[in-house]
């Protein structure tokens, strides 16, 4: 037998997708045992609010310059077409995104591209400037793999936020939430309606999309406009707002099916296109709280509110698949949760808590997973495996 007649061996063979996949593999890989060996121990010795501080920071400069950017991508992102999808007009080059509350000023904008996101949510933006609720605001839950959060819309405010951003140009899809301001003055549903509105009517021409945000469990005065009658008046006064852009209500994980149902009813009457499902959860006698200690205040995050997001998200579809688009967040810290999330419902996905935990290199992993996750079940693009499981 002559040599060219013998079989070239399989791995021999140049496949670009095969060597950009284990490229990809190795190095989250790589990064994860750093993160999670390495820096995660270092970090969690130190005041969480102090450490999302330097992170910001760290952020900002990193999306400031070009190499910084192209590093940063070249550690961290990942792309594939199966997880490009358009809507509500709005192109997404994969479906996870950063949620409200990391990005409150809207400072890292510039490098979250490079680190994997396909869009972000900055905020939440109120009518005022807010300080936010007095430290200590943030604590960890590690067993729980969870966040206590009580910072209360810390913010610079619509004004100030909005001269900033009036002029740039976005490197991704931006979602502008907006909130009534944190303060007594607002607890009053006519002064928070009016706070909203100025919020809404500030930043309305910024980013893609806006998310009312009305389920903020840290604010003065509670959850008032999950009150179908307070939110008819709220939503009411913010149609009469001029804008082409598309609508989210952001909806509290807490609430029942009635309540859910209650707030839908209302929702088809305006000009709303779609849900955030969900906020933080205020209930302490949730099961998935490990750790012993948990603060009295403040909304939790992570693993604690998972599956309360998952059924909010369930529900949410099974009454509003033809008319309404799901944003699902909560609990996401691999690509099995996110396609979870996905298949009940979800056309995008949101996380915070997920990334503080594993590593920034959990979102190029996540949409790395989900790619062989479609694969796996026969789907060429993640458009086709929304609502799978909820039909």
């Amino acid at each position: 037998m002559r040599i060219a007649e013998l079989e070239t061996p399989a791995y021999l063979h140049y496949n670009p997708y095969i060597m950009y996949e284990t490229w990809i593999s190795a190095r989250n890989a790589f990064f994860h045992f750093s993160y999670t060996k390495i820096l995660k121990p270092f970090y969690f010795r130190l005041d969480p609010e102090f450490i999302h501080d330097r992170m910001t920071k760290v952020g900002k400069i990193l999306g400031r310059f070009g190499v910084t950017r192209a590093l940063t991508s070249a550690a961290f992102d990942y792309r594939n077409a199966k997880l490009e999808q358009t809507i509500l007009g709005i192109k997404f080059a994969n479906p996870l995104g950063l949620a409200a509350g990391f990005d409150k000023n809207a400072e890292i904008i510039d490098i979250l591209p490079s680190v994997g996101f396909g869009f972000t949510e900055v905020g939440s933006i109120t009518g005022e400037p807010c300080p936010g609720n007095p430290k200590k605001r943030l604590w960890r839950l590690p067993k729980s793999k969870s966040l206590v959060v009580y910072y209360g819309l810390k913010n610079d405010g619509c004004e100030a936020l909005a001269r900033r951003l009036k002029d740039k140009n976005f490197p991704l899809p931006v979602g502008v939430s907006v909130a009534k301001t944190n303060n007594q003055a607002c607890a009053d549903a006519e002064t928070g309606i009016a706070d909203y509105a100025k919020a809404f009517e500030t930043m309305k021409d910024i980013g893609q999309y806006i998310t009312v945000n009305i389920s903020c469990p840290n604010a003065f005065g509670g959850e008032p406009f999950t009150d179908p009658q307070k939110l008819e008046t709220l939503l009411t006064r913010l149609d009469a707002i001029q804008t082409d852009k598309p609508i989210f209500l952001k909806l509290a994980a807490d609430l029942s099916h009635a309540e859910t149902d209650a707030i839908i009813d209302v929702v088809r009457r305006h000009r709303v296109h779609g849900f955030v499902c969900t906020n933080l959860t205020k209930r302490r006698d949730n099961p998935k709280i490990i750790d012993a200690e948990v603060p009295k205040v403040g909304g939790l995050s992570g693993k604690v509110v998972q599956e309360m997001s998952d059924e909010l998200i369930r529900y949410v579809y099974s009454k509003t698949k033809d008319t309404h688009v799901v944003i699902g967040c909560g609990g996401v810290f691999t690509a099995q949760d996110a396609y979870r999330k996905i298949r009940l419902g979800s056309s995008l996905i949101q996380l915070i808590t997920g990334m503080i935990y594993e590593g920034p290199q959990q979102i190029g992993a996540i949409n790395q997973g989900l790619v062989k996750l479609l694969e796996k079940d026969g789907f060429n693009n993640i458009s086709e495996a929304i609502g799978v499981d909820n039909r």
